[in-house]
């Protein structure tokens, strides 16, 4: 019930999910991902059992902590042994359901992640979690918009935290000049989730596919999120400009790398790290 993303398994979307198979695709072809292994779509469905209908339920009373105790009274997988062999301080727990990232449906922020879990005992209560937000309201509403409540199937991806001193969103074309023969960036000193969320005005490049940069959009950052707080940043620093033009000509490479090898344009969450560039995430672009 849990496969690393080494394991060819891990690559099939009904295994680990749209997230989990997409890291695990990326990295069995050498592109830059930080270990980690997914608990697969089969625990959480063994886990629900047929206890479905409840859990549904309980999300039009909002009441998550109900659903939580539904489900951890149940048989979970045992990541300790997993946990110890990734060697790591610190892991991110993210949900990956089966019917996400499809080029129909994105299903991002409908499920939980949770960030700088720093043992086995919290990943474990942290993947009942993202199983629990499997039947909140808003993912509910989401699949009956997009698919069906029938499917169970969900996955959990736990992998290594990069300590990152920069991270963001790049699109593999514009998905608001609607066009194809450009790339958007997005960076945000710090990890990247604030940018994802809207939270921070990240600074934003426009780039030609070869990424020579047409345009670029600075702004100034109060804060960063550095390993999980938010630390203030002094108005010099936040003013700095987040990436190099080497850094965003490397981040257009790999975004033609991972356009070209899934078929399709993507929507890439990236951070770098003591100068080194990591895929965090890929999924198809939906928004044209």
């Amino acid at each position: 019930m849990i496969l690393p993303f080494t394991d060819p398994a891990c690559q099939d979307v009904g295994v680990a999910g749209g997230k989990g198979a997409s890291l695990a695709s990326a990295a069995a072809r050498g592109l830059p991902v930080p270990p980690g292994y997914v608990v697969c779509s089969s625990a959480f469905e063994q886990a629900v059992g047929g206890r479905a209908d409840e859990l549904r339920a309980l999300a039009g009373a909002h009441d998550h902590v109900a659903a939580m105790a539904l489900i951890a009274g149940l048989p979970r997988p045992d990541l300790a042994e997993h946990f110890a062999a990734l060697g790591v301080a610190s892991v991110a727990v993210r949900s990956s359901a089966v019917a996400e990232d499809s080029d129909e449906a994105s299903f991002a922020g409908q499920q939980e992640t949770y960030l700088g879990v720093p043992d086995a005992v919290t990943a474990a209560e942290r993947v009942i979690d993202c199983w629990a937000s499997f039947f909140s309201e808003r993912a509910l509403f989401y699949r009956v918009r997009k698919g069906s409540l029938d499917d169970l199937r969900m996955a959990v991806v736990i992998q290594q935290m990069v300590a990152a001193d920069v991270a963001g969103v790049l699109f593999t074309i514009d998905p608001v000049a609607r066009r194809r023969d450009q790339m958007r960036v997005e960076a945000v000193f710090g990890l990247g989730e604030p940018a994802v969320a809207g939270v921070l005005t990240p600074d934003n490049y426009t780039m030609k596919r070869d990424g020579t940069v047409k345009k670029r959009r600075i702004a100034t950052q109060p804060w960063a999120l550095i390993g999980g707080e938010e630390v203030a940043l002094s108005p010099e620093d936040g003013a700095r400009e987040t990436l190099t033009d080497d850094q965003l000509a490397a981040l257009a490479q790999l975004g033609r790398t991972l356009e070209e090898q899934n078929g399709a344009p993507q929507d890439i969450e990236w951070a770098i790290a003591g100068g080194e560039l990591y895929v965090l995430q890929s999924r198809p672009v939906t928004a044209l």
